[in-house]
């Protein structure tokens, strides 16, 4: 039996900036290594053993400026156990070292061998066949706008097991245009990485080694479709408070859990005053009573609290109208209104905040039509693919330097999967609804309603979009820029992990053609 935890108990966690190890003309240095470690993740459950950058969780914040590159070299320090239970059934996994990691910076422009290529993991230590490095050096040129990136785990068939031991930190890219407006800054901007996890009664974590209702000729362990925990963690603690001053704060907001998505509202009718998304600043601001948040999309948020003052207000996950009522993850955090004003909040929320030129001006080199589509494997466990395509069939997608395509991600499958490429922010277009049921029948689109254009908070740049089900979502993307290999996936983890990612390469126009690895 799982701990019944009550909530609101633990102040939330603030996410410190990590300074540089040393900064040259070149740029900042950091090194950060993995290791295992034991925190408390709340007030009435024993410390819990965890995988963190730097021996924390969430990794420490790395704060960098527009133009100025950053240099991390990540360590593997971690133990050669995992904390989890490894299916070492898929992807040839049983020919590997169990504990590998490879980080990705989420969002960020770089060159492939800086990018966290799934199959460029590294161990701690050496094996008999030769060295395997246990640090690699990546550079992140920072020549974008600003907005919040976050790093993660991205080894092979592994990821959502990495992530979900804790190796997950958050990015902040700044620039002068959003230092210009004046927005809540200083102690007034709050970094939120939301998560889901399930612990054991002696506060160890939990992740089922089979699916509820395995077969019986299922390996074990074995890979889950899906996974949800039943514990909601703000910065690393279960279900945490945050005394607030009654004025304006600015909230970065990640969701880095593997599957869970969530639609986030606030008590008592009180509405967000969204201002970014993924890739930064909206054109506008936009008031958002309700926030759909997706496995790794970002939003950047005002909340006003200063006609709140004495009051508590509660940040929840709208459920549903059939949810149960006990289901403790419709609750997200607190903030209590109970700090006194330091002096006048002289911060601005401007309607006006960036300019996002449109792509759909750009010549279209290419539409790719790519179909997320549901099968199973030989022991009937549910596949999901792309394109009906494993992870190691021959590449598809190339795309050439500097050339615009429209990416149209046809969700054949039931439910919403969040698509998320590698490189590039892209902009949505549009979607449109099909006949599941008609597909299901005969293989054809027969579309049930006109495109419709995306919400107002997902006009911006975005790299990771929600692909509902039976609808074509259409985004628009130029990919530069850098050549070379990357990848696009599903960013629920236990979707990315067995088989729902694919390399893609973008083709440099200087070689002739030829691939660049």
């Amino acid at each position: 039996m799982r701990p019944k935890l009550e909530k609101f108990v633990d102040a939330l966690p603030g996410i410190q900036p990590l300074k540089p190890n040393k900064k040259t003309k070149d740029g900042a240095y950091y090194e950060i290594t993995m290791k295992q470690f034991r925190s408390k993740v709340h007030r009435d459950l024993p410390a819990t053993t965890l995988w963190g950058y730097n021996g924390q969780f969430p990794g420490p914040l790395i704060e960098a400026n527009r133009d100025e590159p950053v240099h991390v070299t990540w360590l593997n320090q971690l133990p050669n156990k995992h904390l989890l239970p490894v299916d070492t059934s898929i992807h040839g996994l049983d020919q590997l070292p169990i504990v590998r990691t490879v980080v990705h910076l989420h969002g960020v422009e770089t060159k492939p061998d800086s990018d966290g290529h799934p199959e460029a993991w590294y161990t701690n230590n050496f094996q008999e066949t030769g060295p395997i490095f246990s640090r690699k050096t990546y550079t992140y040129p920072n020549h974008q706008r600003g907005s919040l990136l976050w790093y993660h785990d991205h080894a092979m068939g592994i990821t959502r097991l990495n992530v979900y031991a804790g190796l997950v930190g958050m990015y902040i890219l700044r620039d002068k245009q959003e230092k210009a407006l004046n927005l809540p800054d200083g102690e007034y901007e709050i970094p939120l990485m939301i998560t889901d996890r399930s612990f054991n009664a002696d506060g160890s974590l939990f992740y089922p080694s089979q699916p509820d209702e395995a077969a019986e000729n299922l390996p074990n362990p074995s890979i889950l479709p899906a996974f949800v925990g039943d514990t909601i963690l703000v910065n690393g603690k279960a279900w945490p408070y945050l005394e607030v001053e009654p004025r304006k704060y600015r909230f970065r907001i990640l969701n880095a859990s593997n599957t869970r998505s969530y639609q986030l509202q606030l008590e008592s009718d009180i509405s967000f005053q969204q201002i970014g998304s993924d890739g930064g600043l909206l054109r506008n601001t936009v008031e958002m009573k309700k926030i759909g948040l997706q496995p790794a999309e970002r939003i950047d948020v005002i909340i006003d609290f200063s006609k709140l003052a004495g009051q508590s207000i509660v940040l929840k996950n709208d459920l549903g109208p059939n949810a149960d009522p006990n289901n403790d993850a419709g609750n997200i955090m607190q903030f209590r209104v109970t700090k006194p004003l330091q002096g006048k909040d002289r911060s601005h929320l401007p309607s006006a905040l960036s300019v996002i030129p449109s792509l759909k001006q750009n010549n279209v080199s290419a539409i790719r039509y790519l179909k997320l589509v549901g099968s199973e494997d030989e022991f009937g466990r549910p596949l999901l693919l792309l394109n009906n395509q494993h992870w190691h069939d021959p590449i598809t997608e190339n795309p050439r330097l500097g050339t615009t395509e429209i990416w149209a991600f046809t969700n054949t499958t039931n439910f919403s999967h969040p698509m998320h490429i590698h490189l590039i922010q892209f902009q949505v277009l549009d979607y449109q609804p099909f006949d599941l049921d008609r597909y299901n029948k005969d293989g054809k689109i027969l579309f049930t309603g006109p495109p419709r254009a995306p919400a107002a908070n997902n006009r911006g740049w975005k790299d990771t979009i929600e692909a509902p089900a039976a609808s074509i979502t259409r985004v628009i993307a130029k990919f530069a820029p850098y050549s070379g290999e990357f990848v696009w996936h599903c960013h629920i983890l236990e979707h990315e992990d067995y088989d729902m990612m694919r390399p893609y390469i973008v083709l440099d126009e200087d070689k002739n053609g030829e691939e660049e690895h």
